[in-house]
C-alpha cells in the first residue's frame, strides 16, 4: 500500500444518529476532541478511518472538514446523513448520492452571479466521479436487498418497499426546509436540484480547495414540506443510520 493510500479517508455525518452504527463496528476506535468535536480514528472494511460528526449547518461542517484536511491528512472525504427530497419522484427512503453539491443560499449578487462562490468562478462542485460510483455501486446492493438491513415492520411504517436510488444535483443552505412554499421556491430556481439539506456544499467546496476527493450520500427522511419534521428523530435511528452503516462499508470495500 502506497503512502497515499495509507492516508485515512473521512466518513463524515451531520448527527450522532447517522453515524452510531459506523461506531458500533469500528473495532479499534480511538476519540480525539479537536475543536469541540470528536474525531474516532479506527478502521472500516481494513481501511483506517476518521469518522466525525460535522454538526448542523454550512460553517460548522467546514470547519470539521478543514481540521480533518489539516490535521489527520485524509486522502477523501465522503459526507453521509438524511436529506429532504425535492425533485420528482424522490421518496421518502431513497438514497441520494451527488454529483454536483451547490449552496442555494449563496447570494453575493449583483456582484457576482446568484449561487456562485465569489471569487471561484464556481457555484456546483463536483463530487469525485470514483468516490461517488463506489456509492451508488454501494447502495444500489443495499436497496436490492432491503429485508436484510431492515426489519419488515420498519419498511411497512415508512412505505420503503420501492425505495430508489438517484444521483445528480444536492443543494445546501442553513435552513432547515420545512414548509411546501419553501421547497416549491428551490425547485423554480434549481429544477434539477434532487435533495436539500445543510452541510455538503460547504464541505465540497472545503475539499475543492484542498484538491481532496469528496462525495455525499444522502437517505431521504422527507420531502422538504410541512410534514418534514413528523418522525425525524425515529426514522433516522430505525433507517437512515443502518443505510449509511451498510452503504458505507460496501463502498469502503471497493476502494
Amino acid at each position: 500500500m502506497s503512502a497515499a493510500e495509507d492516508a485515512p479517508i473521512a466518513i463524515v455525518g451531520a448527527m450522532h444518529e447517522e453515524l452510531a452504527a459506523l461506531l458500533a463496528v469500528m473495532p479499534d476506535e480511538q476519540p480525539e476532541t479537536i475543536a469541540g468535536r470528536e474525531f474516532w480514528r479506527g478502521h472500516l472494511e481494513g481501511r483506517p478511518v476518521v469518522v466525525v460528526l460535522s454538526r448542523i449547518g454550512k460553517a460548522a461542517a467546514a470547519t470539521t472538514a478543514a481540521v480533518l484536511l489539516a490535521r489527520y491528512g485524509v486522502r477523501a472525504v465522503l459526507f453521509t446523513g438524511v436529506a429532504g427530497g425535492l425533485g420528482d419522484g424522490v421518496a421518502v427512503g431513497d438514497v441520494v448520492v451527488a454529483r454536483e453539491l451547490l449552496q442555494h443560499d449563496m447570494d453575493a449578487s449583483p456582484l457576482f452571479p446568484r449561487h456562485e462562490v465569489p471569487l471561484t468562478g464556481i457555484a456546483r462542485f463536483a463530487a469525485d466521479a470514483a468516490l461517488a460510483g463506489a456509492l451508488a455501486a454501494a447502495a444500489e446492493e443495499v436497496l436490492a436487498a432491503l429485508p436484510t438491513h431492515l426489519p419488515a415492520e420498519v419498511q411497512a411504517e415508512f412505505a420503503l418497499t420501492q425505495a430508489r436510488l438517484h444521483r445528480g444535483l444536492i443543494v445546501s443552505g442553513d435552513r432547515f426546509v420545512a414548509t411546501a412554499a419553501e421547497s416549491a421556491a428551490l425547485r423554480a430556481a434549481l429544477p434539477d436540484a434532487l435533495a436539500v439539506e445543510m452541510e455538503g456544499a460547504a464541505v465540497a467546496q472545503v475539499c475543492h480547495d484542498w484538491g481532496v476527493p469528496f462525495a455525499a450520500v444522502r437517505t431521504i427522511s422527507d420531502r422538504a414540506d410541512d410534514a418534514a419534521h413528523a418522525d425525524f428523530g425515529r426514522f433516522v435511528a430505525r433507517v437512515a443510520s443502518p443505510f449509511s452503516a451498510a452503504i458505507v462499508r460496501r463502498a469502503l470495500a471497493r476502494l
